[in-house]
């Protein structure tokens, strides 16, 4: 396997800053996103050692750990047990529809910058629908949180969250527009999804859509629903999608029961 060149390391890999208000994982992970990205490192690239990370950013183990956490969930970075870390491979589809992992964490593995605008984040009584679907027979109340994402600074999607309170309280007062949102729901509150059912459907994007992603009226997408399980068969979540697939196309596999 390949590792990184010291000039790129030297370039991207500098003291972090304590003037300013981004936290320092924020910032190492900040640089060696640059570095993947950026400097267009080969696919499977070994990343520096931890010791080495800490040394060149000037920061505990801590929060190159966390950085690390962080590049690992959005699948920018992988690693193998005692070896280190690496450059993740590169797909060339989005496999959103079928997984149970984040939009923003699959587009990351592609190598582009995906960024959150919050529209919306805060804690609310579902509606009729939404508690049809996650099953809701007793007052529940739920965190919201609702996302326009784009990639490479050109929106793509808004996503439209909900989550019980119950499993994420506080949820709705951490700030979500520079973060992964399953990465803070598995790593801040220990949930874990393991089973979803979606509905997909195509669609025109409405006024309110097309304002948000920046196109006309009428303009083709995608609709997702979904609601999703914990392990324990509890429905816990519910999200809408509008996606724009005229930039890309969407992939998911199915398998026959039994195999």
């Amino acid at each position: 396997m390949r590792e990184a060149t010291s000039d790129a390391l030297d370039r991207r890999l500098k003291p972090t800053r304590r003037d300013t208000a981004a936290p320092l994982w924020s910032q190492v992970k900040a640089s060696l996103t640059a570095l993947i990205r950026e400097d267009r490192l080969v696919e499977h690239s070994r990343l520096p050692s931890e010791s080495e990370l800490c040394a060149r950013f000037g920061v505990s183990r801590t929060v190159v750990r966390e950085a690390m956490a962080q590049l690992v969930n959005e699948r920018l970075v992988y690693r193998l047990q005692g070896k280190g870390a690496f450059v993740a491979g590169r797909r060339e589809e989005q496999d959103f529809v079928g997984t149970t992992v984040g939009f923003s964490g699959e587009l990351a593995d592609k190598h582009k910058e995906v960024t959150r605008r919050v529209l919306r984040q805060e804690v609310g009584e579902p509606t009729t629908r939404i508690a049809m679907l996650m099953r809701l027979d007793a007052p529940t109340r739920l965190v919201f949180i609702d996302r326009v994402q784009s990639v490479e600074g050109v929106p793509r999607m808004i996503v439209r969250w909900a989550m019980l309170e119950s499993l994420v309280p506080g949820l709705q007062d951490i700030p979500m527009q520079n973060r992964s949102l399953y990465e803070t729901i598995g790593r801040q509150y220990g949930v874990r999804l393991v089973k979803a059912d979606r509905w997909i459907e195509a669609v025109g994007a409405d006024p309110t859509d097309a304002e948000l992603l920046a196109v006309p009226v009428g303009t083709p997408m995608l609709s997702i629903e979904s609601v999703a399980q914990n392990p324990s068969g509890q429905i816990i979540e519910y999200y809408t999608a509008r996606y724009l697939t005229d930039r890309s196309r969407l992939h998911f596999a199915v398998s026959s029961p039994g195999l």
